[in-house]
């Protein structure tokens, strides 16, 4: 509707995740180094989070179109999947589909393969995206997959692709063996305000744009309703062109997106998701202090059990005193028995 009057090659604002329109801002080019180190030195598991829309899927795209020819990679989108069905899927994406139904063969087969691709000196990637969906029991599962290695090279590369909610999950004590073996974790926040207006340039210039389309004062009104956002950045620029469009005009102005947010009857970012705020801070709270009153319970618990094991202690000792001690009284007793026995044949 609006390329020919902007004189865009292709919409710019688009939700799909299209590596070309990346911005690699200070947060995602961290993020993306760290996963490219792991993978050059086999050097085992990273963990990358961030919230809705920061951009996550994107980087990762970004990441597999710079992969050689001998990386073999496999990406799982389903986690809300039992430990069987998600090692299945894993086969699934190594083009095998005949297994069985048990976890020590869908194991074994899947250590055979790597193996094979070890030997042919072919990398192996498993991607899971959406993980902070994933059961602690399917985390114990993956960290099985960790241990599959050579002597001082990991077999396969795991890169955990989710939401904050997935280091909350990754700080469980049950989960420490997990997490030890984590080698990078790394968060992706929000854009500032410079880097907004370096995303919108960038995705704009992708797009065929050579001049100057937003104005810079209409740049803190969209700041103040995405909060820094990619995804929310792109839901709203994509309709302010549309208004700018059907304004013929040839500068995106703070008017211009006044009216696109009137069209989306958005609130400021800050009011849009303090509920969510709020409810998460709730949330976390809630957790820690389940987790505090679990942990508390357990102490006592223990304390209970061995105080309990110590008071058996003192009593089969104590216990032992006394029959000693009544063995001796008895033998007193049986000699006091027989000298009054004495004494009275005496006294007769």
């Amino acid at each position: 509707m609006y390329l020919d009057h902007f004189q865009l090659t292709e919409p710019p604002f688009l939700l799909t995740p299209d590596p070309r329109f990346l911005y690699l801002s200070k947060s995602h080019s961290r993020a993306l180094t760290f996963m490219q180190y792991a993978i050059e030195n086999r050097d085992g598991f990273a963990v990358i989070t961030g919230e809705v829309g920061s951009g996550k899927t994107t980087l990762i795209s970004k990441m597999l179109t710079e992969l050689d020819e001998d990386t073999i990679v496999a990406r799982i989108y389903h986690t809300h999947v039992g430990s069987i069905e998600f090692l299945q899927s894993l086969l699934d994406e190594f083009d095998i589909h005949e297994y069985m139904n048990n976890k020590v063969s869908l194991l074994n087969q899947i250590n055979a393969y790597l193996i094979n691709a070890y030997s042919e000196n072919k990398k192996v990637i498993l991607i899971v995206d959406e993980a902070q969906n994933l059961s602690e029991k399917l985390l114990e599962e993956i960290r099985l997959l960790t241990d599959l290695e050579t002597n001082n090279e990991k077999l396969m590369n795991l890169i955990l692709v989710g939401q904050p909610e997935l280091n909350e999950t990754l700080d469980q004590p049950q989960l420490e063996q997990l997490t030890q073996r984590i080698r990078f974790r790394f968060h992706i926040g929000p854009l500032t305000e410079k880097e907004m207006r370096d995303f919108i340039n960038h995705r704009l210039f992708v797009a065929g744009v050579e001049s100057k389309l937003f104005d810079e004062g209409a740049m803190p009104l969209i700041y103040k309703y995405t909060g820094g956002i990619p995804r929310l950045i792109n839901a709203l620029c994509d309709v302010v062109l549309i208004c700018g469009f059907s304004e013929e005009a040839e500068l995106i102005t703070k008017g211009i997106v006044q009216a696109a947010i009137n069209e989306l009857e958005w609130k400021p970012f800050n009011d849009r998701y303090k509920h969510v705020d709020k409810s998460e801070l709730k949330r976390k709270i809630q957790k820690t202090n389940d987790g505090k009153l679990i942990k508390l319970i357990e102490d006592k618990i223990n304390r209970f059990v061995k105080s309990q094991d110590k008071t058996m202690d003192e009593l089969t000792h104590l216990f032992k005193r006394l029959e000693v001690k009544i063995e001796a009284y008895e033998d007193k007793l049986s000699d006091l028995n027989k000298e009054l026995k004495k004494l009275s044949r005496k006294i007769k």
